[in-house]
């Protein structure tokens, strides 16, 4: 068949279907449905594309997705496919203008389900999947891309902007008369699971070798081009490491509680949000914390679930109530900051990573001393992480750029609660930050920007840690910043950390 991008040859293959339009989490969609000269069916799930635009309009961003019944409806961690096919969702909606090519019988790289899952028993063995498709008798990859290529012809689209990090796909649909104005890799974490099965696909198949690097670029200050850890946390590395920024997170539950009224707070959120946490751990400089709060996890305060260096943790204890053998004192996992009031005894003999800071009294501790003393130790991009009263305290005092929010779906009831800022008696002058959302596991991140621009405290305001009662201050007025990603971005990132703070 011929493929010359003005042949009506190329409509051959396929019929339209249907044509109608799908409600989804990051927007609605156009979904028009195919069936090709097999009999196979397909669907293109668009936004922005329409039948009677003209032939000199824009590219649109185009995913060409191969069905992963695994990975898409079952959330396999085995590939990347269910991740990126919501990124792809996600930066397609963003966009506003592009398609999601979705191409059924691809299953396994076109091998089909029951061979995929014969090839998963003999990578369970030791072999790559690679060698596990040929030794089953099948190609390395039997897709191909007539469909694809004729289902986007259809919609009259006949140059795109290709999300894939396969250049062999690019080369497919060129050869099949698509013009691939640029090749954008899709990139998604790399997790223990499905890491050799990547590994394999750069060093075997020649796909891109970007994934491996996101993370690594947002530690070194700098936002890679494209990827949902780019997304999430680029805004927080924008500036380059070295801009302050004063962060804040808490996880609680979705009636407002931190831990049960007995204190058991094992574990309010998920393994996603700990995994979450622990990112935003690597990219600060220092975490702060209140004693009250270390002494009732012994939280360690340090990255474990992902790439990256333990910041300094910095305790607020103003009337000395840490028990002398948590791990933040013992652990030497760290350099920790000690902050006590003047009547606070010490112990001879704190390990050497620990500095012990004499606060000027015992009282509470106001968020922009607390910074400043940071400041003064070269300790400029912050995370507060807790308790309820302590990030409460912050952000009520206009100290907070951005505070991620994580709510949990369980009724605690009654409990140690968690974010309470300043009551308003008409919900007109209640606090509206620009703000965006993602879905962690069963959790719910809310993202909220405070203020227009990290460094320096806002002015005034006395604060306190968990041990002490909560002060009142004004604060300045709040304002969001922008650009602020589309809201309702939800995209599923999982990594467990059995071991909690």
């Amino acid at each position: 068949m011929s493929m010359d991008p003005v042949s009506e040859d190329r409509f051959a293959m396929i019929e339209r279907m249907a044509d109608t339009v799908l409600p989804t989490r990051h927007r609605t969609f156009r979904m028009t449905a195919y069936r090709d000269d097999t009999g196979e069916e397909h669907v293109v799930v668009s936004v922005g594309i329409h039948d009677d635009d003209p032939v000199d309009a824009p590219a649109p961003l185009v995913r060409v997705h191969s069905e992963c019944l695994t990975g898409d409806a079952l959330g396999s961690r085995r590939c990347d496919c269910g991740e990126q096919l919501q990124h792809a969702l996600h930066l397609i909606a963003q966009e506003g203008r592009g398609a999601v090519v979705y191409v059924r019988g691809h299953e396994g790289r076109g091998i089909g389900l029951a061979e995929k899952l014969r090839a998963y028993e003999l990578q369970d063995a030791g072999v790559d999947t690679v060698d596990a498709n040929l030794r089953l008798g099948h190609p390395a990859d039997a897709r191909t891309y007539d469909q694809s290529a004729a289902m986007l012809a259809d919609l009259g689209v006949r140059s795109v902007r290709l999300l894939s990090s396969n250049p062999a796909k690019e080369q497919a649909l060129t050869g099949l008369g698509i013009t691939i104005e640029e090749r954008r890799p899709l990139i998604v974490p790399t997790r223990p699971e499905n890491q050799r099965y990547l590994e394999t696909k750069r060093e075997r198949m020649g796909h891109d070798r970007d994934a491996l690097d996101e993370w690594e670029l947002l530690r070194a200050g700098r936002v890679p081009s494209d990827g949902v850890l780019a997304d999430r946390y680029g805004p927080l590395v924008a500036g380059g490491r070295s801009t302050p920024l004063v962060l804040a997170q808490l996880g609680q539950s979705i009636d407002g509680f931190i831990a049960s009224r007995t204190g058991d707070a094992e574990y309010v959120t998920g393994d996603a949000d700990r995994e979450h946490l622990h990112r935003l751990r690597a990219l600060v400089d220092a975490v702060v914390v209140g004693a009250a709060t270390v002494a009732a996890d012994d939280a360690r305060l340090t990255v474990r679930a992902v790439p990256g260096d333990n910041p300094v943790r910095v305790v607020l204890d103003p009337r000395g109530v840490l028990p002398r053998d948590t791990a933040t004192l013992t652990d030497g996992a760290a350099r920790t900051l000690w902050v006590v009031g003047p009547e606070v005894e010490v112990p001879d003999g704190l390990a050497d990573h620990v500095e012990v800071v004499r606060w000027e009294d015992d009282g509470p501790m106001a968020p922009r001393q607390v910074l400043e003393l940071l400041a003064a130790r070269g300790l400029t991009r912050v995370l507060v992480e807790g308790g309820g009263r302590l990030v409460s305290a912050f952000v009520d005092a206009g100290a907070v750029d951005r505070l991620f929010l994580t709510t949990a779906p369980v009724l605690i009831g009654d409990g140690v609660p968690g974010l309470r800022v300043g009551g308003t008696d008409r919900l007109a002058d209640a606090l509206r930050p620009a703000a965006r959302r993602w879905v962690l596991g069963e959790d719910v991140v809310t993202e909220f920007v405070l203020r227009d621009g990290a460094g320096g405290a806002a002015k005034g305001g006395a604060a306190e840690d968990d041990t002490a009662g909560r002060g009142r201050t004004s604060r300045p007025p709040l304002r969001s910043v922008g650009p602020v990603p589309a809201e309702d971005e939800q995209v599923h990132v999982v990594d467990p950390d059995p071991q909690g703070a």
